[in-house]
């Protein structure tokens, strides 16, 4: 008989059980992963996207927009701009690249709002920087 840690012989029968409890308890756990990591991640975004043009591009790029559409809703000036934020994001492991036909795009892996952020207006954005 193998040697198990105290408290995992019963983590063991349960997840030997039918196909329905492992995925339970595959949630449960990661529920609890999720809810660990919050602070860390809230607070890395805190700092990574420290403008509200920046918080809004990221929270725009769930892999459906390109670059030049974000760059028109948020207000920046360039798309390279866009690009960069994301290569920058992706090497923080706050999103992964998603083929499409013209390329990549950037998809982001933390839905702000779920964290407490508040997701600005574009319109709001257009304002703030004329005035």
């Amino acid at each position: 008989m193998r040697y198990l840690p105290n408290g995992m012989k019963k983590w063991e029968s349960r997840l030997s059980g039918g196909g329905d409890e492992q995925i339970r308890l595959l949630r449960e756990i990661l529920k609890w992963i999720r809810f660990s990591g919050m602070t860390e991640v809230r607070a890395l975004l805190e700092k990574t996207l420290d403008d509200p043009q920046k918080l809004l591009a990221y929270h725009l790029s769930d892999g459906t927009r390109g670059s030049v559409e974000i760059s028109k809703i948020t207000g920046i000036k360039s798309t390279g701009t866009v690009t960069k934020y994301w290569q920058t994001w992706q090497k923080q492991s706050l999103g992964e690249n998603v083929p499409v036909q013209g390329g990549v795009r950037f998809k982001r892996f933390f839905d702000v709002e779920e964290l407490g952020l508040t997701v600005p207006d574009a319109p709001t954005i257009g304002r703030a920087k004329r005035g």
